[in-house]
């Protein structure tokens, strides 16, 4: 790639799946910036539930105090400044999820995604460099492709993003591979793509909300009057855009993984996806089915540079780190993000 990288039944929620977090591994002491927020929270859930010792380091701007898990130390502040005094405390390695994460923001206020994401990061790989910490997992993103030129989408896919949102974490990858290469860590970046569900009490609460299906059950629960759907004229068979959902806990389960293979003087890449698509319509029926509620929707106009399909070929992941989705059931994920729903209306 450019810059040299290299490229059975679902589980209750609440109950560990037959997954890495039940295989025995060494315990680690372990980093994780941006552990309040969704993805964070139950990745170091799992971390924790695997007999890692963890510690969450989040500056609450969009994260919850009380998404972090009561086994770990917590530290509130900027990611890199803390990683700067605390890494040489004899961490193994961080898990960098703290990140500006909003797509449009992105493009109206760049300086704020470029310090906040590029720059803070380059100050925490310098901050492992200095304590000669060796093991790093970044939450990267399918948005450093941009608009994909063939679907599914391998990690040898041009990297041409369309945001500002893309364009840092691209930049981010490339810092990684330098500071790889000449410090010797055993860096490995994992590019998301839709992630839904929730993980018991740990799931996705955002304060500006984004993403479909958190959307969508907020017509259910009543805090929204319907869904807007952006565009029916999409050449699908439905005519709405297809995405590739994946279960957060099969997501942080491949942190784990991540963490167990990277190997030292290598940045490694891979995609984090189901590897099959779901229409905005089919989204909505599940929801629809789930909860009970109708859920009107009204069509809206496309969204500039909303792609038709965005699915992911995470075949890389499998083969290498032993990866394997295993909650991939569209009313599943919907079942687990409204339990979770549900149970932050009763709060």
């Amino acid at each position: 790639m450019p810059g040299g990288e290299d490229t059975g039944p679902r589980p209750h929620p609440q109950q560990k799946g037959a997954n890495v977090t039940d295989e025995p591994t060494k315990a680690l002491k372990l980093m994780v910036t941006g552990g309040a927020g969704y993805v964070g929270s139950v990745c170091a859930a799992r971390l924790i539930e695997a007999g890692h010792d963890v510690t969450v380091v989040d500056d609450l701007s969009t994260g919850h105090a009380d998404a972090v898990h009561p086994d770990a130390t917590f530290v509130e502040g900027d990611a890199a400044e803390v990683a700067q005094r605390l890494l040489g405390d004899g961490f193994d390695g961080v898990l960098h999820f703290a990140a500006k994460s909003l797509v449009g923001e992105s493009m109206t206020d760049p300086a704020k995604y470029w310090e906040g994401n590029v720059l803070t990061t380059l100050r925490l790989l310098e901050a492992m460099r200095d304590h000669g910490t060796k093991r790093l997992v970044f939450s990267s993103t399918a948005a450093t492709y941009g608009e994909p030129e063939s679907s599914p989408i391998p990690e040898t896919a041009p990297t041409q993003p369309t945001n500002t949102y893309g364009a840092t974490k691209l930049a981010i990858d490339h810092a990684i591979t330098s500071f790889s290469r000449a410090h010797g860590i055993a860096a490995v970046s994992l590019r998301y793509f839709n992630v839904a569900g929730a993980y018991g009490s740990f799931g996705e609460r955002h304060t500006t909300e984004t993403h479909l299906i958190p959307l969508v059950l907020q017509v259910a629960t009543g805090d929204r009057e319907r869904i807007q759907i952006f565009g029916d004229d999409y050449p699908t068979a439905d005519g709405t855009a297809i995405r590739d959902y994946i279960h957060v806990v099969d997501l942080a389960d491949a942190h784990l993984l991540a963490l167990r293979h990277a190997v030292d003087g290598e940045h490694r890449i891979y995609n984090l996806g189901s590897g099959t698509g779901f229409s905005v319509l089919e989204v909505i029926e599940a929801c629809r089915r789930t909860t009970g509620h109708e859920i009107p929707a009204a069509v809206a106009p496309r969204r500039a540079g909303d792609p038709s399909v965005l699915v992911a070929s995470s075949e890389k992941a499998g083969e290498e780190l032993g990866w394997k989705p295993e909650r991939t059931d569209l009313d599943g994920i919907v079942a687990d993000a409204w339990a979770f729903t549900q149970s932050r209306q009763a709060v």
